[in-house]
């Protein structure tokens, strides 16, 4: 089988790590939209569609963040797989009829997530332990799961995996690597030193490589869109 042809919803406001961490992660053809700039694609062609983390709140009366929440909502309906990262995570949510809101603080740096369930069959974080260590960057939260949907993983901050059918969002960043977490640590200038500080401390090679088991969420969610492909080409046989 092809490698999987999907839609990249790049939210980042140009960020040139987004892009490069990406592409290294995802075994999949990549077709990118600069979705800020209110470029989406004009059909729903795609085995399955990627959505990543933004600047931005999707509360906010943006048009484009009205266009990509109503694409997404629409590529629900039509059973195509997605996959939410942090910003594109409540974006998932949204669009299935959840809620995001600002969570009055902002977690930074490298945290413990648990995980909610450790069923082994789940698609998204098969062979990842109950805990586990990410990277996280965001001051919103869903507060409101979409009906139907179940809670994958959580921490003291919230939400930061859950599943609904074909649809997948986590809030952390299992993308990034450690000049992507520099860089992000030393642009939340907006935050108290002393927390910069410690976050750059955090940024460790023993931090980074905890991380890197969720590294596996890529490969799960691609082999998800290939089971789904297969199973699509043999009802059409």
């Amino acid at each position: 089988m092809n490698r999987p042809r999907l839609a990249f919803l790049d939210a980042s406001h140009g960020d040139e790590n987004t892009r490069r961490n990406f592409r290294r992660e995802l075994d999949a053809d990549l077709v990118e939209y600069d979705v800020t700039e209110g470029v989406l694609p004009d059909h729903f062609d795609y085995d399955g569609i990627v959505v990543t983390g933004s600047a931005s709140s999707v509360y906010w009366d943006d048009e484009w963040i009205r266009a990509l929440v109503s694409y997404v909502a629409e590529a629900d309906d039509r059973g195509i797989p997605l996959f939410g990262v942090c910003f594109g995570h409540q974006v998932v949510a949204e669009a299935l009829g959840g809620s995001v809101d600002d969570m009055g603080a902002f977690e930074l740096g490298y945290n413990q997530i648990r995980r909610t369930t450790t069923d082994e069959g789940d698609d998204l974080l098969a062979g990842i332990g109950e805990r586990f260590t990410v990277f996280t960057s965001h001051g919103d939260t869903v507060v409101e799961l979409p009906s139907g949907a179940d809670l994958l993983a959580e921490n003291e901050y919230g939400v930061h995996a859950f599943r609904r059918n074909h649809a997948f969002g986590v809030q952390f960043h299992p993308e990034y690597d450690t000049k992507t977490a520099e860089h992000i640590a030393r642009s939340k200038d907006f935050l108290p030193d002393e927390q910069i500080r410690s976050v750059l401390d955090g940024i460790s090679s023993e931090n980074y490589d905890a991380a890197c088991e969720t590294k596996r969420l890529f490969d799960n969610f691609v082999a998800y869109v290939n089971d789904v492909r297969s199973a699509s080409a043999n009802r059409a046989a």
